[in-house]
């Protein structure tokens, strides 16, 4: 029988974890289904671009995964019952009648299913704000922003990538609106003295005003408030202020931390269910220095290529992977122009060095259009000879020590 290997979730980790399955194991040996709700591949990185009116290349998975051997199914994950090895899911276009569900079995799980926008549970965020985590709330932002008359005012809340970006793309699209930006501490104040700089400069540039050091604690239709009472007026907010997991792991007997990530080991294997792997947003995964890594692709995806190849490794007998999982640079756009590159330690921490301007922003376009190929080509630069699944008991996993 072949081993049956479902990946829940087809973002950056999950559609690269898929291609690299299929590329390692032979289809003779397994059976390699991705569960997605949407039937194209989103590029969560340019969501700001989509927001104020750029078109994006769609990148449908049918012509992704063709002659892979991955099966796509369009569903949308309900639950996960890990001590039965099941998955119930509901038709994509969100039918959620009983008999209209499905579980799917499987033998191992990878568990991509990411992470979505986090309120921070401030009042009104949920009815009054924007998010821009995915292409729904992306589409949303872009039609309210398309109603907007010249200046009226955007208030961005959150000075992490996500905001920075958000509010640059807006101001350069949008000149004509009063962009602002509410951070909960210094603007870019975690950025070398050389990135913060530029940073300051541009934002001057494009006359985004910047509340920093600024709590927000309540959002209206027509403002926010902070956390000494001022008000802000705000037409439109846009909430970037982290993020939250998806719910489903924290509902099983996985074993997850408080934010619901699931806990690994490092292969990206769950630490309490030895036949699920968690990747992405979705894993409590600690990189140099023993500090969490951050939610991000630049995460992610080293995190789908270490858990496959010790999947693969575990189902035919070969070398497990070590790979330190590590950061080289923080790429941000700031707008379609400009941009910041700044080099980090391999935890994480600024350095001197910084690169900005245009050619900041070209290296940013071809970072984005990398990270878009790797997932439209997830096996290119792997060997291509697949190797056997060995027989039972050993696929099984529980008698296979994890390296540590």
């Amino acid at each position: 029988m072949q081993h049956r290997i479902v990946v829940l979730g087809a973002g950056y980790t999950g559609a690269v974890a898929a291609g690299r399955l299929a590329k390692r194991l032979r289809r003779e040996d397994v059976a390699i289904t991705l569960v997605n709700a949407e039937p194209d591949f989103v590029e969560r990185v340019r969501m700001h671009q989509l927001a104020v009116g750029q078109s994006l290349k769609p990148r449908p998975f049918s012509e992704m995964f063709a002659g892979t051997g991955v099966e796509l199914k369009l569903a949308k994950v309900t639950g996960v019952d890990v001590d039965r090895r099941t998955v119930a899911v509901i038709d994509a276009n969100g039918a959620e009648e009983a008999e209209e569900a499905e579980e799917l079995e499987y033998d191992t799980l990878v568990y991509a299913l990411g992470s979505g926008w986090n309120d921070q549970g401030v009042p009104g965020t949920a009815e009054h704000a924007h998010e821009i985590t995915g292409r729904p709330g992306a589409l949303r932002l872009r039609a309210r922003l398309a109603r907007l008359d010249a200046g009226q005012r955007v208030v961005v809340v959150g000075g992490g990538l996500t905001g920075l970006e958000a509010a640059t793309e807006i101001a350069e699209t949008r000149p004509d609106l009063d962009v602002a930006l509410a951070a909960r501490g210094g603007l870019g104040d975690w950025l070398s003295d050389k990135g913060r700089g530029h940073l300051r400069k541009v934002f001057e540039r494009l006359g985004i005003t910047v509340h920093e050091h600024t709590v927000v604690t309540g959002v209206e239709a027509d403002r926010i408030t902070t956390a000494d009472g001022t008000p802000i007026p705000a037409a439109v907010t846009v909430w970037t202020a982290g993020f939250a997991v998806h719910p489903i792991a924290k509902a099983t007997t996985l074993e997850v931390t408080d934010t619901g990530q699931i806990v690994v080991d490092g292969t990206m294997r769950s630490v309490s269910h030895p036949d699920v792997y968690a990747v992405g947003d979705a894993a409590m995964v600690m990189g140099p220095g023993d500090k969490p890594l951050r939610m991000s692709c630049a995460s992610g995806v080293p995190t789908a290529w270490q858990a496959v190849d010790a999947v693969a490794a575990r189902l035919t007998g070969g070398k497990f992977p070590n790979v330190p999982l590590r950061y080289f640079n923080q790429c941000i756009s700031l707008g379609r122009k400009d941009g910041l590159i700044q080099y980090v330690t391999a935890d994480d921490r600024a350095v001197r060095a910084a690169l900005t301007g245009r050619l900041a922003a070209v290296y940013k376009e071809l970072v984005c259009k990398g990270a878009a190929w790797g997932v439209a080509n997830p096996t290119m630069g792997i060997p291509t000879r697949r190797r056997r699944v060995v027989p039972e008991p050993a696929q099984a996993g529980s008698a296979v020590k994890a390296p540590a």
